[in-house]
C-alpha cells in the first residue's frame, strides 16, 4: 500500500497582524534614520534651522525610503500582491480625488492656518525645520516637488491606505474604523501638533477614497496634487496669494471649498451606507491583534508629537 504524501500548507498570514506591523516597521526605521541624521547633522555642525539644503533634501527622502521598504515588507509577508492596492479604479474617482483634495485644502487647510495662529498666541513656536528659499527656487523646486510631493504619494499612500485602510478593511472591519484610524494614524506619524487637524482629515478623506474604489490610486492623485499645490504656493508666496485676494473673494473661495468637501463627504457616506450595514467594527475584529502589532509605531509616535509640543511652548 502507497503511503500518500501530505503536503503541509503555510497557515495564512494574520492580516491585521501584518498592517499593524507595517505601521510600527515604518515608524522605527523613520526614527532611527532621523537619529543617524540628527547626529550627522551635528558633527557637520548644522542644527534645527541652521541646515544646509542637502541635508534638508535627504530629511525629506529618508522617510520615504523607509515607507518603501515596509511596503515591500508587508506585500512579501503577508502575501499580497501589489496588485490588489494598485488595481484599476472607475474613472470618476481620480476627478473625485482632486475636487477632494481642493475642500480640503482651501477650507480644513484655512482653518488649520487659524489653529497655528492661536497656538501662536498661546506660545507655542513652530518647528524651524522645513523647505528653505532655496529649495524653493528655480530648478531647485524639482527635486524638491520629487522627495516632498511625488514620493510621499506613492509610498505613504502605500502604507496608510495599502497596508492600514484596505488592509483592515480586507479583514471585515468597517469603514469608519478604518477611516478613523487610518486618519488618526497618519497625523500622529508627521509628529507636528500645529498640522494634526489637517492631517487627521487628510488621512482620514484619503482612506475614503481608497475604500471607495478599492484602489489607492485616487488617493495617490490627491495626496500629490496637496503636497504640489502646497509647496508651489509656497515658491510664489503663498501669504501674498491670499493677501491678494479681496475679502469678498476669499471668502467665496472658503465657502465654496468647505460646500465641495461636505459634498464629497455625503457622497461617500451615501455610497457606503449599504455596505456599513455588513460591516462590523475593529472590536469584534481582532482588533487586538491589531494594535498588539502597531503599539510600537503608535507608542514612538506619540512620544515625538509629545516632545514636539513641549518643544513648541518651551521655546527650546
Amino acid at each position: 500500500m502507497k503511503e500518500k504524501s501530505v503536503r503541509e500548507e503555510a497557515p495564512a498570514p494574520d492580516g491585521l497582524k501584518e498592517s499593524g506591523f507595517s505601521f510600527s516597521l515604518a515608524v522605527g526605521l523613520v526614527m532611527l534614520l532621523s537619529l543617524v541624521l540628527t547626529l550627522i547633522a551635528g558633527a557637520c555642525g548644522a542644527d534645527g534651522s541652521n541646515q544646509p539644503d542637502w541635508l534638508r533634501y535627504v530629511s525629506y527622502l529618508l522617510p520615504q525610503l523607509c515607507f518603501a521598504a515596509a511596503a515591500v515588507v508587508w506585500f512579501r509577508r503577508g502575501k499580497t500582491h501589489p496588485r490588489t492596492v494598485y488595481r484599476p479604479c472607475k474613472w470618476y474617482c481620480f476627478p473625485l480625488a482632486l475636487v477632494l483634495q481642493f475642500g480640503l485644502l482651501f477650507s480644513l487647510g484655512e482653518l488649520n492656518s487659524f489653529l497655528v495662529e492661536l497656538l501662536a498666541k498661546a506660545g507655542y513656536t513652530e518647528s524651524g525645520a522645513g523647505l528653505t528659499e532655496t529649495m524653493l527656487r528655480g530648478w531647485y523646486l524639482l527635486p524638491t516637488l520629487l522627495v516632498a510631493a511625488v514620493l510621499p504619494a506613492l509610498f505613504e499612500e502605500t502604507v496608510f491606505r495599502g497596508a492600514l485602510a484596505l488592509g483592515v478593511k480586507k479583514e471585515g472591519w468597517g469603514t469608519g474604523s478604518a477611516v478613523l484610524i487610518t486618519g488618526a494614524l497618519f497625523a500622529l506619524m508627521h509628529g507636528s501638533p500645529e498640522q494634526t487637524v489637517y492631517q487627521f482629515a487628510c488621512g482620514a478623506c484619503f482612506a475614503l477614497l481608497a475604500v471607495h474604489a478599492d484602489s489607492i490610486l485616487p488617493g495617490m492623485l490627491a495626496h500629490l496634487a496637496n503636497n504640489a499645490v502646497i509647496i508651489v504656493l509656497s515658491a510664489c508666496g503663498i501669504n501674498s496669494f491670499f493677501a491678494s485676494l479681496p475679502l469678498a473673494g476669499y471668502v467665496v473661495l472658503v465657502v465654496l471649498a468647505a460646500l465641495v468637501l461636505c459634498g464629497c463627504i455625503l457622497f461617500f457616506a451615501l455610497t457606503e451606507r449599504k455596505r456599513a450595514r455588513e460591516e462590523k467594527p475593529f472590536a469584534a475584529r481582532g482588533g487586538k491583534r491589531f494594535f498588539l502589532a502597531a503599539a510600537i509605531g503608535i507608542g514612538l509616535c506619540a512620544l515625538q508629537w509629545i516632545m514636539v509640543l513641549v518643544t513648541g511652548f518651551s521655546g527650546v
